[in-house]
């Protein structure tokens, strides 16, 4: 551990949340030697608000952060209490992976191998300032005024910097949880010329588990026969919790109406923008005023505490309004609150100053990640932080940065909305923003991103032994698909799933691109299928299944990369294209981009919108 007289590193990583941890990982993994410098030791890898990892999309970025060589998918998959399949009646692009997550072990689990890693000191500590000569980096003061050098320094603060926790009237200087918040660096980062803002988020109640009514919930189980959230992992992931549905009541709602004026978010106490995509109880009833109800879902914290989860009942109202509005919902009306619900504001940066690796514009060797760049979540946080350690490890080897595209992965999609773009609330990736979902499906992260993690050097010969083995034996189903059968060899499996039989052969192949074939009935039907890798089987057959729209999808990716410089005349009347979404017209109307390139980097017209302009300027030979 850290050496009292050790002031020289490669790098330094400011903050250990779930950005500080991976960049921190990546860094020492690569050989440099790390400070990794936290508020808090008890703070490393916390979640302070839902415990659970994955979800709409965030599953993808899990999945793309372990084919890379992260950790938080082999971390998750040690620490699961419930694992489950979203979507799972849709297509497989927007199938997403979501655990709940031991929120204790979890934590306890990431210091250990933070602790553990070669090339890794943590140190305990606040930081006052960024250290910088002629437009570089050179270290960091801690407010104890130690001094550290290095040559590289990646910022992943979260929601600590000048944070105030917000419940009714009550505005305590103090980070989630009760941890400690940082209050020296937004300064620095002024003094630095990086722009800054103020966001807000907010997260639920705790309550006690002795004090519900489960009987008149929903049991929500988790899913059998799953496979994990790491490539690395064997087997499945056995569920040992259940999570419960309920709803809000017209009570629910009637509290919400009588006490508005003494919220936060509608008197005035909070100017701070918070996330649209995931509202507090009261933003919800005030916005959805003819809803009679809203779901609420109750899910354990860990397996060491009885605090469980009100999720989607995230408030600032004060603590009285919240005894009388958690007591209102379906269940929960003898319940006693353990932690009350509260809103968080804390400063952020305009991610607009940063380049696509995620270095600053104007200094050298500064690396920003996580949720201050202004986006929301666990997953989100540390699909930047692995991308900017990575990026300060090539950067301090005099190599070339990764940049994901948006074609390659929705970790380019996330950086790319955040550069490019940037953002004026919480950024939460979602399947919607990714305009080549159906290639960027969660299965697949390892076949595109594992060469990228293996050149870089974070994917370890047993990670890289195991993705050829997957990619072969990928290729051998492929080449057993191939396989053609006569009618009488296929005809009671086809009758038994409603199938009309065709009058000549079919392969496998040719099988799998019917509606009513699926992986599952078939290794079970015919023989010379019993035993094969179903990971694998799976990922080939929704290639083959939808190889026509795979090959639309690569199309339109080759022309977006002809075309990104197309210019776009000024009398183009984007009003009367259809497909453009309402806010893209406007915005367009009003800013007349010069190219497709400008276009697509105006914050509110979508990559699908470029897509709707590149048909247009074909069929009108423009």
């Amino acid at each position: 551990m850290l050496d009292s007289y050790q002031k020289n590193y490669d790098a330094i990583v400011i903050g250990c949340g779930h950005a500080g941890v991976e960049a921190s990982l990546a860094l020492a993994r690569l050989g440099h030697k790390t400070l990794a410098v936290t508020l808090s030791l008890d703070a490393i890898a916390f979640m302070a608000c839902n415990p659970a990892i994955g979800g709409t999309a965030k599953g993808h970025l899990v999945r793309e952060i372990d084919a890379l060589g992260g950790q938080m998918g082999i971390s998750s998959d040690n620490n699961l209490l419930q694992i489950r399949m979203l979507n799972m009646g849709k297509g497989p692009a927007v199938q997403s992976l979501r655990g709940q997550a031991d929120k204790t072990l979890y934590h306890h689990y990431m210091k250990k191998i933070m602790e553990t890693q070669e090339n890794l000191d943590i140190l305990q500590g606040e930081v006052a300032e960024l250290l910088t000569s002629n437009g570089k980096v050179i270290g960091i003061k801690t407010t104890l005024n130690q001094d550290f050098y290095c040559d590289a320094i990646v910022v992943c603060t979260g929601v600590y910097l000048n944070a105030h926790i917000i419940i009714g009237d009550n505005v305590t200087k103090t980070g989630p949880n009760g941890f400690s918040r940082a209050t020296k660096l937004t300064d620095s980062l002024i003094s630095l010329d990086i722009p800054t803002r103020r966001f807000k988020t907010g997260t639920p109640a705790r309550v006690d588990k002795n004090t519900i009514n489960f009987d008149v919930m929903q049991i929500q189980r988790g899913d059998d026969n799953i496979y994990p959230f790491s490539f690395m992992s064997e087997g499945y992931i056995p569920n040992k919790e259940v999570c419960y549905l309920t709803y809000t009541t017209q009570k629910t709602k009637d509290i919400i109406m009588a006490n508005i004026d003494r919220s936060p978010l509608y008197n005035g106490s909070i100017h701070s923008i918070g996330p649209r995509y995931c509202p507090s109880i009261e933003d919800k009833v005030m916005r959805f005023a003819d809803k009679e109800r809203h779901q609420i879902f109750i899910e354990p914290e860990s397996s060491l505490t009885n605090e469980m989860y009100v999720q989607g009942m995230s408030s600032s109202l004060p603590f009285d309004v919240q005894l009388e509005m958690y007591k209102s919902v379906i269940g929960l009306e003898k319940v006693k609150i353990m932690r009350f619900a509260y809103a968080i504001e804390y400063d952020c940066i305009d991610s607009l100053c940063l380049t696509p690796y995620l270095m600053t514009k104007h200094i050298k060797g500064l690396f920003l990640a996580g949720q201050l760049n202004g986006s929301s979540g666990y997953e989100e946080a540390a699909a930047q932080g692995l991308i900017a350690g990575i990026n300060a490890s090539l950067y301090l080897k005099n190599k070339k940065p990764l940049v994901l595209t948006r074609d390659s992965s929705y970790i380019g999609v996330l950086i790319d909305d955040l550069v490019t773009k940037g953002t004026n609330e919480p950024y939460r990736m979602m399947t919607a923003r990714a305009e080549h979902r159906l290639i960027l499906r969660q299965e697949n992260a390892d076949k595109r991103l594992t060469p990228i993690g293996r050149e870089v050097g974070l994917v370890n010969d047993e990670r890289w032994e195991k993705f050829c083995e997957k990619k072969q034996n990928c290729l051998q189903i492929s080449s057993m698909l191939t396989k053609t059968l006569p009618p009488k060899d296929f005809k009671d499996y086809f009758e038994s799933i409603g199938e009309p039989i065709p009058h000549n052969g079919l392969s496998y192949k040719d099988m799998l691109k019917r509606s009513n074939v699926d992986c599952n009935s078939m290794t079970e039907f015919f023989d010379d299928l019993k035993g094969i890798d179903k990971r694998c089987f799976e990922e080939v057959a929704t290639d083959i299944k939808y190889e026509g729209y795979l090959n639309k999808q690569k199309n339109i990716i080759g022309d977006i990369n002809k075309l990104e410089d197309k210019l776009l005349h000024e009398n183009i009347d984007y009003n009367s294209i259809s497909g453009l979404r309402i806010e893209a017209r406007q915005k367009l109307d009003k800013i007349k981009p010069l190219n497709l390139g400008q276009a697509s980097r105006i914050s509110g017209v979508s990559p699908a919108d470029i897509t709707v302009l590149m048909v247009y300027l074909a069929k009108n030979k423009i």
